[in-house]
């Protein structure tokens, strides 16, 4: 039994008529009725009971209508399904985001706009470091992730988003509290919070590297579980610290924001994902991506 001789099938049981619907087929009359006796032929009863105008349904045809109906609605909604998640507009996207990336609004912007264009599609979120988060895409068990650059990223692909510049956080009643911006060896003096180094092996040693070539060795004083948390350190007194520059939206009571001359720290959030991933979803997502880092202003 094929698939055409069901659709011809219902055709007939709806019209009652070979020739109506062979033209609601676009098909030729010889060969729905041949297709027709052969389906009955195959099932060893007759179908229709043909009179020279019109034709009736058996009680054999009648039951056969029912079952037959629900199998071609339900083989058009799998073709549908399977076509929606072949254009990725269903399915599921997991994502990662190191911690201090979820502060710029050219991340959120991306989320909105795929959520906007793919609404059947569902997006599973998870938060760790960045270290953490390469090994995840990885081993496939997240499809991709916003991390801070410089990182090495070994085999996975990368698509920058943004640059950012470091600012620099001083914790209340600080000395230059009242300067505009600073220069990185104003803060010799003073201790450093600092990421633990796993967290960002390339970004914590960048700014480490920064401040030697500033003149002077870091003391650090604390490590923040994350970037994020080492705004309220400062905020607390435990030092200065070095942040991207959105997440000055923190709100730490008595801490200042200070822009650092020269433009030697920078810090670069990407997507990482595996070269090899062709799944829909995760191409659209990239492509999403990929289009707002060339259109920033546009958001």
């Amino acid at each position: 039994m094929e698939f055409r001789q069901l659709r011809y099938f219902l055709a007939v049981a709806e019209h009652l008529h070979f020739s109506s619907a062979a033209r609601s087929l676009g098909i030729a009359q010889p060969p729905l009725s041949q297709q027709i006796l052969k389906l009955e032929g195959e099932i060893g009863t007759r179908l229709f009971v043909r009179h020279s105008r019109h034709v009736e349904l058996t009680e054999a045809g009648r039951l056969f209508r029912e079952r037959a109906r629900r199998i071609v609605e339900e083989a058009e909604l799998a073709l549908a399904e399977a076509q929606n998640a072949g254009r990725g507009e269903t399915g599921r996207l997991s994502l990662g985001f190191a911690g201090s990336t979820v502060f710029h609004p050219l991340v959120a912007a991306a989320l909105q706009r795929f959520r906007s264009a793919w609404p059947g599609v569902s997006i599973g979120c998870e938060e760790s470091n960045s270290s953490v988060l390469l090994e995840r895409v990885g081993e496939a068990r997240v499809d991709a992730a916003f991390v801070r650059l410089p990182l090495d990223c070994r085999v996975l692909a990368t698509q920058p988003l943004v640059e950012e510049d470091v600012l620099a956080v001083l914790p209340p009643r600080h000395r230059f509290a009242r300067r505009r911006s600073l220069d990185l060896a104003d803060l010799a003096g003073d201790p450093l919070i600092l990421f633990p180094r796993p967290i960002g092996p390339d970004l914590h040693d960048s700014i480490i590297s920064a401040c030697h070539e500033a003149g002077f060795h870091p003391v650090i004083s604390m490590e923040s579980p994350q970037i994020s948390s080492a705004v309220n350190m400062a905020a607390a007194g435990f030092g200065v610290t070095l942040i991207p520059s959105s997440m000055r939206q923190i709100q730490a009571k008595g801490v200042t924001y200070h822009a650092l001359r020269g433009g030697t720290l920078h810090t670069t959030i990407a997507l990482v994902y595996r070269p090899q991933d062709r799944a829909p979803a995760v191409q659209n997502f990239i492509g999403i991506v990929r289009d707002i880092a060339r259109h920033p202003q546009q958001i």
